[in-house]
């Protein structure tokens, strides 16, 4: 049986709109208790390859409550964070209190559009970063497109999300985990299990770290690479536009 918060085709954005409407209040709690912390390690990995100095420009898509983002302001990248959530963002909106160095405004700048399609012209930002959005995107092929579309030559995309594990002893261990655990934590504190059976359901009709390589290379992005953790149940794909 699918999960009520996964429609493939056009109603895809609705029904992922619906599920981060639902769990935005505790989206940070949660993510805490089903990754033991750990998340906002790899979080910091994501800011680290993103590699952006004072004064360059950030995108992190699908920015969520706006970890990423705030790890890239703090680097000193004047940032925007984009999603298309509103209760999302308005939790990010309630943590800025990072300030620009030279101007004293808020940074990052959160605004909500649509990842597939942002408003930005090609070749804006030196970086382009993306944690656990690729998936929930109604084509993740498009979202990044649009990440080599807006990142200047030499500029970094990284993308950070769950992975399927090579070993198969592991992997079966790990989705079992995403199966049973993950919406028990879900149904005890945020009443929604469904909202985190999706991930595993998400997770099904997603290619994972080595299909998001196979398309960065078919999009002539260099130095690609995947970086594993946990046996590869957690991935960052890298890439960097051609200069």
């Amino acid at each position: 049986m699918s999960n009520v918060f996964y429609t493939p085709g056009e109603q895809r954005a609705a029904r992922v709109n619906d599920l981060f409407a639902a769990i935005a209040r505790r989206y940070d709690l949660l993510n805490d208790l089903q990754s033991f912390g750990l998340h906002r390690r790899w979080k910091r990995r994501v800011a680290e390859l993103a590699a952006v100095q004072p004064g360059q420009r950030a995108l992190d898509l699908c920015c969520g409550t706006g970890d990423i983002a705030f790890a890239l302001a703090r680097r000193g990248a004047a940032v925007i964070g984009l999603d298309f959530s509103a209760a999302m963002l308005d939790v990010a909106e309630s943590r800025n209190t990072v300030r620009d160095s030279k101007t004293g405004a808020r940074n990052p700048t959160f605004i909500q559009d649509d990842a597939q399609q942002t408003p930005f012209p090609d070749g804006t930002f030196d970086a382009v970063t993306v944690g656990y959005g690729l998936r929930n995107l109604a084509s993740w092929e498009k979202g990044l497109e649009e990440m080599r579309r807006v990142a200047k030559p030499g500029g970094r995309l990284v993308v950070l999300d769950f992975g399927k594990p090579a070993n198969e002893l592991w992997r079966k261990f790990y989705f079992g985990h995403l199966r049973r655990s993950v919406p028990l934590i879900g149904r005890l504190f945020c009443g929604n299990a469904d909202a985190y059976t999706y991930i595993l359901e998400s997770l099904k009709h997603y290619p994972a770290q080595e299909g998001v390589a196979e398309k960065m290379r078919e999009l002539k992005l260099v130095n690609v690479r995947v970086i594993n953790f946990l046996g590869g149940a957690m991935t960052i794909n890298y890439g960097e536009k051609p200069k």
